[in-house]
């Protein structure tokens, strides 16, 4: 899928005997690009899904809130749920920047489109969002045409992530880093999303 200078897409599977999964994104437009999350609701079954459902619709309500805001709105949102791993970022469009930040275990990548570049890892703080909230802290990095941001949820294998290619259609990375990295233990979830921008 496409919006300006993005593009992006998902590639999701519940774990094995299970109906519904408690991993969930959600990308929303911004007036200046966008807003990307994945959520990972503790555990799996409906009890996960039930609390990834909450804290979606806290970030699409409140989109245009900084990251570490929405952070707060969803730990305050999540207190009688089981509680989710949160990872989010914004992508500012017109100034060539992401804000990220992370609160679990759901891994951020940032592939460099471009030769030469080493590539950025999200710093994940320990925690629960719902139950226990660490002291949040956004980190900013300046992004360029073909960089892929990678979310994975801990049912997929950490090395998928780092070692995706860059180039090719969205959704034949996605569903092959899910065929390669799903551990099929619990639910799993991978978004990418490439800024097709760069031009000032």
């Amino acid at each position: 899928m496409t919006t300006g200078a993005l593009e992006w897409s998902v590639a999701t599977a519940a774990m094995p005997g299970e109906t519904e999964s408690g991993d969930r994104h959600v990308f929303c437009q911004l007036s200046d690009g966008v807003l990307v999350a994945v959520i990972d609701g503790l555990g799996h079954g409906a009890e996960a899904a039930a609390a990834a459902r909450v804290a979606a619709g806290v970030l699409e309500k409140h989109a245009g809130d900084p990251v570490t805001v929405l952070v707060e709105r969803c730990h305050d949102s999540l207190r009688s749920t089981r509680g989710v791993a949160l990872s989010l970022a914004t992508i500012s469009a017109r100034a060539h920047l992401m804000t990220w930040t992370g609160v679990g275990n759901v891994e951020g990548v940032l592939r460099r489109g471009q030769p030469g570049l080493t590539d950025e890892k999200l710093l994940l703080r320990s925690g629960v969002v719902g139950s226990h909230l660490p002291p949040l802290q956004a980190s900013v990095v300046a992004i360029d045409r073909d960089d892929l941001l990678v979310f994975t949820t801990d049912g997929v294998a950490q090395d998928v992530a780092r070692s995706l290619p860059v180039r090719g259609t969205l959704q034949g990375i996605a569903n092959g880093a899910l065929a390669r990295g799903n551990k099929g233990i619990d639910d799993a979830l991978v978004l990418l999303v490439r800024y097709r921008g760069g031009e000032s």
